[in-house]
């Protein structure tokens, strides 16, 4: 059975677009500027009926399937060449219940758009670190963000999903309805279906305290050892990270540093005000600071901090690990690759994920690594094409340094597009539990382009 063109634009209520449409061009790019592909068909649902069309469509005429959230996908699964792209830039709405206390959000919502609509009401849930990423796509690989250690990742505070599943049929998934289906989407990302929308616990989070603060290299080593013991048992408020990074020219930032490597440390308290700089004492007392930005801001406002360094446009690939102990060894390791940053934009982050990450059971969702302490993750980011070779070359060096030292898996979602035979490492116990859901709901394996769970 095959279904025509004419009959998708006639079941279709938002926009459909093709080759030679004024818009095509323009519709057909993605967050990363590496990936160039031609879509057959770029589907912008306006309601679920019309991901249910797209998603006949694609399985009635054997064409692939991309689903495009916030676009944002490094490996560039958000498109597809001669396939179908369901894009859901104008599924963006976002809904705030302040009495339960709950949001749920479009398949199109970015952190942004979520964080101007709860924090309107003084609330949040664990978003990521860069403002312009997909709620949906982020929440399906786990959602790792600041205030993960207080409240969990994002996928903990999903409450409930409408998802429409390979056949086309729309169901509801949470802990009552479709509950195998529930646990699989914590974690185990695009591999079950389409998410039509999210429904989130909220968190009392106002105004947090934070900002960068720049420390000069040869403090790096004293840094990363105090972050490894100061995390372990940190007040569960505190979801400071380190980083390394290439200075910036902004304001507060001497000029005669900019372009400089730097390491970095991103502090972020979310407890009361009045205890702000007492939390961050022991941090300040490892060196001093050649440049900071710190001190109370919404919370929109430092989740929005980095946008600027990763516009639209960039060449990216990325690696990541998940680590259970920071070692000196990795802290080496972490120094020699760390400062060669190959351009501004570039960085590597050093995520902690225990506190309300650790209260969770490994099989309680598909995000196994419960244990792990912290989520490495290298992101080679950079404006000029020209320089691939060498900047991927970075990027592999530091993570052929780092992994070993690491878990044998990671975060599904700084993946590479080269990663797909750590896709069982990545779920551990869990990956053939996810294998008994992916056959239930997408036996033929029509959603394939991900980090892939094959049924």
């Amino acid at each position: 059975m095959t279904t025509s063109m004419e009959s998708l634009r006639a079941r279709v209520h938002g926009a459909v677009i093709e080759r030679g449409d004024e818009t095509y061009d323009e519709a057909r790019k993605v967050y990363n500027a590496m990936i160039d592909r031609r879509p057959r068909v770029i589907v912008r649902p306006a309601n679920a009926g019309d991901v249910s069309a797209a998603v006949n469509f694609a399985r009635d005429n054997d064409l692939e399937l991309a689903i495009r959230g916030g676009a944002h996908s490094v490996p560039g699964f958000g498109t597809v060449d001669e396939g179908v792209v369901i894009d859901f830039v104008s599924m963006r709405g976002v809904r705030v219940d302040p009495v339960s206390r709950t949001a749920r959000a479009e398949g199109g919502a970015t952190w942004a758009d979520f964080n101007a609509a709860t924090g309107a009401f003084g609330l949040a849930t664990t978003g990521g670190i860069i403002s312009t990423t997909g709620v949906s796509g982020l929440t399906l690989g786990g959602g790792i963000g600041y205030l993960a250690r207080g409240a969990g990742l994002s996928c903990d505070n999903l409450i409930s999903a409408d998802v429409v599943t390979a056949d086309g049929r729309f169901l509801v998934a949470n802990e009552h309805e479709n509950a195998d289906l529930f646990w699989a989407l914590r974690g185990g990302g695009g591999n079950f279906g389409v998410v039509v929308s999210m429904e989130f616990r909220l968190h009392p989070v106002g105004e947090i305290y934070g900002g960068p603060m720049l420390f000069e290299l040869d403090a790096a080593t004293d840094l990363l050892r105090f972050y490894r013991e100061f995390i372990a048992d940190a007040p569960e408020q505190f979801g400071g990270f380190p980083a390394f990074q290439i200075a910036p020219p902004l304001p507060f930032i001497p000029e005669n540093r900019v372009g400089e490597p730097f390491a970095l440390f991103v502090a972020c308290w979310s407890g009361p005000l009045s205890e702000a700089e007492q939390a961050l004492k022991p941090l300040r007392e490892v060196a001093p600071t050649v440049a900071e930005h710190v001190g109370p801001m919404p919370y929109p406002a430092l989740n929005a901090a980095f946008d600027g360094l990763v516009p639209p446009g960039l060449q990216h690939y990325w690696k990541a690990n998940f680590v259970t102990e920071l070692t000196d060894e990795a802290i080496a390791a972490h120094l020699q690759h760390g400062p060669r940053l190959p351009a501004l934009n570039s960085t590597v982050h050093i995520y902690p994920i225990n506190g309300a990450c650790h209260r969770v059971a490994p099989d309680a969702t598909a995000f196994a690594y419960r244990d792990a302490n912290f989520a490495t993750v290298i992101a080679g980011m950079w404006p000029d094409a020209a320089q691939n070779v060498e900047n991927i070359k970075w990027v592999r060096d530091y993570y052929d340094a780092t992994a070993p030292l690491s878990e044998e898996g990671g975060y599904v979602n700084f993946m590479a597009g080269d990663d797909q035979d750590r896709v069982r490492a990545n779920y551990r116990d869990n990956y053939d539990r996810l294998v008994e859901v992916k056959k239930r709901y997408d036996p033929d394996n029509l959603f394939h382009l991900n980090q892939n769970i094959k049924p």
